[in-house]
């Protein structure tokens, strides 16, 4: 259900019914994108039921489903197109189009040809957990989290949500693991990672399926390397990449997590899956924010 995660500390202030974010999602209901349209954005039902509801609630942890379409034209394409209008104007008036004209060909040569893009089709899934006020995104994308929370901030009202900080950054705390071999209670550290230079080299080093007790690896750290990415397990459950960034990447539940839960019915295989997968993460992150110092004060 969950690949990546994008943490974030949900105000103080919101509150909302489910019926009331229900109608609140349905006036920003997903809709194809027109003809001259470059990206439609909107919400979608979370359980792939058509004329579903839009915000599922599975153990009191809600779930969304933001859809993406964007019509994609290629630069060769739109550059061709608009050096033929450009062409066209020089012969039919003798003289070359300005940078200006030039700007609002090229914005014309769009225009043309959307109507025959192709369309690239995303979603991503949103989880709210409304008692610990967190924000979950299926994405490690800055640019997409933006759109997600602009469009949750444009459909609930009084909502608003900050970066998570914790006392301790996930660089300092990975160096100091890797270091010292000691990884945080509940967790273990695998066999892969990237380490990067803070110099104007930008040098990178990444081990992958390779231990990281060693030597060599505390080496890059003392000569100045900061760990970009580390893989790590969570009480034999959940393994995952830990980012800089305080991302989860490359989520993946152990066999163990759905061992005995093999469910035909693909409603109750969501609500299962749901609930597994919020279950473990609820009891995840803040081990890991506990890992990491604990959290600093949201900016609310």
């Amino acid at each position: 259900m969950f690949k990546n995660l994008t943490v974030y500390r949900i105000g103080p202030e919101w509150s909302a019914t489910l019926e009331q974010i229900e109608e609140a999602l349905s006036k920003a209901r997903f809709v194809e994108c027109g003809a001259s349209q470059p990206q439609s954005v909107g919400w979608v039902e979370p359980r792939g039921v058509d004329h579903g509801p839009l915000v599922e609630s599975i153990g009191g942890q809600l779930l969304l489903r933001l859809k993406i379409e964007q019509k994609v034209l290629p630069g060769s394409v739109v550059k061709r197109r608009t050096d033929e209008m450009a062409q066209q104007i020089e012969q039919t008036t003798g003289r070359k189009p300005g940078k200006k004209q030039t700007k609002e060909i090229k914005e014309q040569a769009v225009l043309e040809l959307l109507p025959m893009a192709f369309t690239k089709i995303s979603a991503i899934n949103v989880w709210i957990d409304p008692v610990n006020r967190f924000l979950m995104l299926d994405t490690s994308s800055s640019t997409k989290a933006e759109e997600v929370i602009t469009l949750l901030v444009k459909s609930l009202d009084g909502f608003a949500v900050s970066q998570l900080h914790t006392a301790e950054s996930p660089a300092v705390a990975m160096s100091d693991w890797l270091l010292n071999g000691e990884p945080p209670a509940a967790f273990t550290v695998d066999r892969e990672c990237e380490l990067k230079s803070a110099d104007e080299m930008k040098s990178v080093v990444r081990y992958s399926r390779h231990p990281l007790d060693n030597d060599d690896v505390r080496q890059h750290i003392n000569v100045g390397k900061v760990p970009t990415r580390l893989a790590m397990t969570w009480e034999g459950r959940v393994s995952f990449l830990l980012t800089d960034m305080m991302q989860l990447k490359k989520l993946d539940f152990l066999d163990v997590v759905f061992e005995g839960r093999q469910m035909d019915n693909p409603d109750e295989a969501f609500d299962a899956n749901a609930a597994i997968a919020t279950g473990e993460m609820s009891k995840l992150i803040p081990d890991l924010i506990e890992a990491l110092g604990g959290e600093e004060t949201a900016p609310f």
